[in-house]
C-alpha cells in the first residue's frame, strides 16, 4: 500500500474516531514534528511504560508475524 493509500485510509479513520485521548495523542505528535521537538516527554508515565514493554517484547522474541495472528483469528 503506498503512502497515499495509507494517508486516505488514515484520514477517514481519524474523520470517524471519537476517542478523545487518542486525538489529543495524535495532536502532541503532531506538534512535536512541527516543532522539530522530542514528542517523548509529552507521553504520559503509563504510555511511556506501554512504549517500553513493548520494546522489552521484542528484544526478548515475545512477538508474533501478522500471518500468525491472521491465521489464529482466522483474518
Amino acid at each position: 500500500m503506498g503512502y497515499d493509500a495509507v494517508k486516505l485510509e488514515l484520514i477517514e479513520w481519524l474523520a470517524k474516531l471519537n476517542d478523545e485521548e487518542t486525538i489529543a495523542y495524535l495532536k502532541i505528535v503532531k506538534d512535536s514534528r512541527d516543532k522539530n521537538d522530542d514528542w517523548w516527554k509529552d507521553l504520559s508515565v503509563e504510555q511511556k511504560e506501554s512504549i517500553e514493554r513493548g520494546i522489552r517484547d521484542v528484544k526478548e522474541g515475545r512477538v508474533f508475524s501478522h500471518e500468525e495472528i491472521q491465521r489464529k483469528y482466522g483474518l
